[in-house]
């Protein structure tokens, strides 16, 4: 009897939004359990098998020590790991303290920031091990995460979209909010993935699958300040759910006061 391939997801700094995304996925997720053996996913259920794992799933960035050690057990243990979700790939929301003093925030908001045990940046898993593929977004396309398994399992490489989001707002027929309203929007660096989602509501998009595989933020921004958008809209613009992305990370510093 053909032994059913085991996979594992596993958490790290985020907010487990990726993880729902999978659960999210319904009829999809009970046909996968019927190919593939859940090994560890401690979101869905308590039970654990020992690895090592043919497929491990990673939600969240490394923004501890203990992270950046677990994270090397994991890689050990792993025949494939794919990282998902802006935590994971990018260092997600919590990659804001990249640009700051994480001791002047501590010593803010805690009582007692000496208990306080955190590194100075979030970063990517792919800044500590070895990944065999991104899965972007915040939160991730639950139909893209199916694809991903699928196409692994299958043993090829997942049809995943790297074009920008304007070509979905193409297909859905919307109205650019960039050019008929003048409102900001990072639709034309971001990768597809939302469906076009926010401008399809009238509002700019945010970026949240980060870069597309061509970029030209320099363009974008250039444009945005002609709209009237002052340089410090430009940088936190960039800086939301994929700010330590480096085509947004280096497009925000231009234009940091």
């Amino acid at each position: 009897m053909t032994t059913r391939p085991t996979l594992a997801v596993w958490k790290f700094a985020s907010c487990d939004g990726c993880q729902l995304g999978i659960l999210d996925c319904e009829d999809e997720l009970l046909q996968l359990v019927s190919a593939v053996r859940i090994a560890s996913f401690t979101e869905m259920t308590s039970a654990v098998i020992e690895g090592p794992y043919d497929v491990s799933l990673v939600e969240g960035s490394i923004t501890t020590a203990d992270d950046a050690e677990r994270i090397l057990a994991v890689r050990a243990a792993s025949g494939l790991l794919v990282t998902i979700g802006a935590c994971a790939t990018a260092g997600g929301i919590q990659a804001l303290r990249n640009y700051a003093d994480v001791g002047e925030y501590t010593s803010t908001v805690y009582a007692h920031p000496e208990y306080i045990s955190t590194l100075d940046k979030s970063t990517p898993i792919s800044e500590h091990v070895k990944v065999d593929f991104e899965l972007r977004g915040c939160p991730i396309n639950r139909m893209q995460i199916v694809e991903v398994v699928t196409a692994l399992l299958a043993g090829r490489r997942p049809v995943i979209p790297g074009y920008s989001v304007c070509e979905e707002c193409k297909q859905r027929g919307n109205l650019c909010v960039l050019v008929a309203h003048g409102t900001p929007c990072l639709g034309p660096v971001t990768r597809a993935g939302c469906g076009a989602l926010c401008p399809a509501v009238n509002r700019g998009c945010y970026g949240c699958f980060g870069p597309a595989d061509t970029t030209n933020t320099g363009s974008l921004s250039r444009r945005l300040t002609d709209l009237g958008l002052s340089e410090r809209g430009v940088t936190r613009l960039f800086r939301t759910f994929n700010s330590a992305a480096s085509e947004f990370s280096k497009e925000s510093l231009e234009h940091d006061a």
